[in-house]
């Protein structure tokens, strides 16, 4: 078995990633892909904890520039990141994953209560913990919560998953075909550059605690396998370039 380059990780999906081909909701065919991936990374021994979002299924901001009360309109969006939760809980164990499921807002009924302890000790135990209700208070993106929840458990790297970019770019592939692609970034230049990588409170944060970031495609199959390798994936965003 290929030693693992760390310990202790956290993974940030997209619910657009989850969405997959379609325009709104859970694409089944995308939560098993996630699965598959997050089991092969598992298998390396590496303690992994997800992060989900939930664009998918609502955004709060546009449903306040459609003249919804913002914090209200974001307490929807971190029930929306609990509806991802569970769906890949439930794919996740049907795999033979155990899972635990976290929400930092309480809904007793399907998930535990966010407490940092239980989480590491779940980690410690070999089980994947998903991360839902993003930090549990409106204003702050899903990235944010990544962030904190990965400076919280003690992971050594977080994993940016994007779709269908296979990294940070100067400018946007998709519609410059010379966009640049960047193996490396410092935090400040990311920061000031505005690459759209995550917001910029969650890159502070990480910035802060010297936690580094990998921007890669989950849809490249292998790769969250091959970041926790050590190997040179997407572009690695730290303090040191």
């Amino acid at each position: 078995m290929t030693t693992p380059s760390y310990k202790r990780a956290l993974l940030k999906l997209s619910g657009e990633f989850l969405r997959g081909e379609g325009d709104y909701g859970i694409d089944p065919g995308a939560v098993r892909y996630a699965a598959n991936e997050v089991s092969a990374a598992t298998q390396l021994g590496v303690e992994l904890g997800v992060v989900v979002g939930g664009g998918n299924i609502w955004r709060g901001r546009e449903a306040e520039a459609r003249g919804m009360d913002r914090s209200t309109a974001d307490y929807a969006g971190m029930l929306a990141t609990v509806i991802n939760a569970l769906a890949l809980q439930d794919a996740f164990e049907k795999i033979g994953i155990v899972t635990r499921t976290q929400t930092a807002i309480q809904i007793q009924a399907v998930a535990e209560l966010y407490i940092r302890r239980r989480a590491i000790r779940h980690l410690e135990k070999g089980r994947v913990v998903v991360f839902a209700g993003g930090t549990g208070n409106p204003y702050m993106t899903t990235d944010t919560a990544a962030a904190l929840r990965a400076v919280e458990i003690g992971a050594e790297v977080l994993l940016m998953a994007k779709n269908n970019v296979d990294g940070v770019y100067d400018s946007d592939p998709n519609k410059n075909p010379g966009a640049r692609r960047f193996d490396h970034l410092s935090y400040m230049d990311a920061i000031n550059l505005r690459l759209d990588v995550m917001d910029s409170t969650a890159l502070s944060l990480c910035m802060d605690n010297q936690l580094p970031i990998v921007v890669f495609d989950i849809f490249q199959s292998g790769s969250i396998q091959s970041i926790l390798s050590g190997e040179s994936v997407g572009t690695t965003i730290s303090a040191e370039v």
